[in-house]
């Protein structure tokens, strides 16, 4: 399959959207590839929490662990993928990216498309077989935020990736991947790869590579920098039903153009652009992937006619020499209560719910590492930022979470709310939903390490259907 949908010809490429998350419109993708050209189409799938959640399928069912929806989307869409010779770029291989491909590989055959279709697949990054190994030989995984070494909780590790560049990405589109699979790789790097695959960049072609980094990060989650979830004028948005994923139209000095279908919803400008690329920011100046590193000081953002902007200006510097960890980690039990408050005095009856609540628990010698209290309609959000409480609320959400490392006192917590049903304030909905349910929590450890530790575990494969 060739590189088309459009004539890249060292010119421009165009690289669509498709998800943002795991659990994005499903419909996108197919909108991405139908309402008009792309060269390639981008699906991010992965979290922080997602890799834990996968992790926990895999244990369950070895063949599991990736990300399901993708498999029949693939089936729907390949036919026109191939008639079109459009890319795939996709981290839905969560901690298995082997079955994922084998599960594509699969479906590419049922629809007829057999010796036609390559998949690329890209590991390397799943680091749980290794943590042993790893902390005997010296490498601490401390904790970026507190400090702590990993190996006292070692026996609670849900699962440990690494963040990978774009290497393997762009090592199974040289090998004539049409779908390329990886696992926990950066999410930008699902569309800078395929820009130095294109263009021939090499790795000290920093403002290049910045350039691509700013254009992943636009591009990572999806909608969100095409008019949805943005808070500049949103009420104006037209037309989120039908709201268009972002499309990046690159070129091979790092400028692009940020644009949508042309007939589609949503809102591309540069305000909107502009939310995107602050968010999940931390120094402006230090964008970091494994790739290079972005200064997002150096952006410029100028309007290109109707729902496009153009990027330049971008420049880079080199990347560091360790790369993050993403670990998940058992961290105890919790759960989650709601009574629902009608007027009059909705607050106050809510607020003397949960007294009356903890002095029960309290009676019953029930400690937790922490209990909370949020009243859904007046300071759920805010916090205590939202001040007083408005007079005559019609009605409030009282919310109680709590959290211990004993799961039996999460379970007696859970026993306690419905007898403030007939025990406690009245006029008092929201109970029918039966008693809370217990959940492990699962608690988040970034961690860098030596990037010679981990490059040359990584593999690429290209199967053929």
């Amino acid at each position: 399959m060739s590189s088309g949908g459009v004539s890249s010809g060292g010119r421009t490429i165009r690289i669509a959207s498709g998800q943002g998350f795991w659990g994005d419109q499903l419909d996108a993708p197919r909108q991405q590839i139908e309402n008009g050209p792309v060269n390639y189409l981008m699906l991010d799938y992965l979290a922080e929490v997602t890799m834990s959640i996968l992790r926990k399928a895999q244990v369950e069912d070895p063949s599991a662990g990736y990300a399901k929806d993708f498999v029949p989307l693939m089936a729907d869409m390949l036919p026109t993928i191939v008639e079109r010779g459009i890319r795939v770029v996709a981290n839905a291989g969560g901690v298995n990216p082997e079955g994922c491909a084998e599960a594509v590989l699969e479906v590419a055959r049922a629809a007829g498309l057999g010796g036609r279709v390559k998949v690329g697949i890209v590991t390397g990054d799943n680091l749980m077989g290794r943590l042993p190994e790893l902390i005997n030989a010296g490498h601490t995984l401390t904790n970026m935020e507190t400090g702590e070494p990993l190996a006292p909780i070692l026996d609670r590790v849900l699962s440990a990736n690494v963040y990978l560049g774009c290497a393997g990405i762009v090592e199974a589109l040289a090998g004539g991947a049409d779908v390329v699979i990886t696992g926990r790789s950066v999410d930008t790097a699902l569309t800078y790869g395929p820009l130095i695959h294109e263009f021939g960049w090499v790795h000290n072609d920093y403002d290049q590579i910045a350039a691509g980094i700013v254009a992943g990060h636009i591009n990572e989650c999806g909608a969100q920098a095409s008019g949805g979830n943005t808070l500049v004028d949103w009420e104006a948005v037209p037309h989120l039903a039908t709201i268009g994923y972002p499309i990046i139209e690159a070129h091979p000095d790092g400028s692009f153009v940020i644009t949508k279908h042309e007939g589609t919803g949503g809102r591309i400008d540069p305000p909107t652009v502009k939310e995107q690329l602050v968010y999940e920011m931390g120094d402006p100046k230090r964008y970091i992937t494994p790739d290079a590193i972005a200064d997002f000081t150096t952006i410029c953002l100028n309007p290109d006619g109707p729902d496009r902007v153009r990027v330049s200006g971008v420049r880079g510097r080199p990347p560091p020499d360790d790369l993050k960890v993403s670990i998940a980690y058992e961290a105890g039990w919790k759960a989650v209560g709601t009574l629902v408050y009608a007027w009059p005095d909705a607050v106050t009856k809510a607020r003397a719910a949960d007294r009356i609540l903890r002095e029960r628990l309290d009676r019953l010698g029930l400690c937790f590492d922490e209990i909370l209290t949020e009243y859904v309609g007046w300071n759920a959000c805010h916090g205590p930022l939202a001040g007083p409480p408005p007079p005559d609320l019609p009605e409030v959400t009282v919310r109680w979470g709590v959290r211990s490392a004993d799961r039996n006192m999460v379970e007696r917590f859970t026993r306690e709310i419905a007898p403030l049903v007939l025990s406690g304030p009245p006029s008092v909905t929201g109970y029918a939903g039966g008693r809370p349910r217990v959940q492990k929590v699962v608690a988040y450890w970034p961690a860098l390490i030596p990037r010679g530790v981990v490059e040359p575990g990584v593999r690429v494969e290209v199967m053929t259907a």
